[in-house]
């Protein structure tokens, strides 16, 4: 494969290289053409015929190609701006889920209940609501990471 790559390589290198070059159009005596690299010495007539000049911008690509090209690009500029809002929606969905975790850190009404000690406890209530947060926060780093990676 190694040698494929490097001969398609140097193909398109000499390609590059001859269609910069000057070549001449040697008639012999016999009538015989030459193109060659070099005038052919004892030629009745030599032409040269020069490259045209480099085109810019040219394409090998079909009109229906370079339409459909330009549709892909279009379509990959709009999900790459659709993708970039996900992402700040993401980003803002994952702040507020954190912000709703630190401020439901603290125990609601109902949520605390006393001991036989006199002391009090957390009830299974904030124990689920805590882990809802969590949760959430969980979810919302998930669907960030996802976007961020381009899954």
């Amino acid at each position: 494969m190694k040698i494929l790559k490097s001969l398609a390589f140097a193909a398109l290198g000499a390609a590059a290289c001859a269609q910069a070059q000057v070549v001449y159009k040697s008639t012999m005596p016999d009538g015989k053409v030459i193109y060659t690299e070099k005038p052919v010495p004892g030629a009745t007539r030599v032409d040269t015929i020069e490259p045209p000049p480099a085109k810019t911008g040219m394409s090998a690509l079909t009109p229906e190609e370079k339409a459909r090209a330009d549709e892909f690009a279009k379509k990959r500029a709009a999900a790459s701006a659709t993708q970039g809002n996900g992402l700040d929606d993401a980003r803002r969905q994952l702040k507020q889920a954190e912000a709703a975790r630190e401020a439901g850190r603290e125990p609601l009404p109902g949520e605390r209940i006393g001991t036989a000690s006199g002391a009090s406890r957390l009830t299974e209530a904030y124990q689920l609501r805590q882990k809802t947060l969590d949760d959430a926060v969980e979810k919302a780093r998930k669907q960030l990471d996802q976007l961020q990676s381009g899954r």
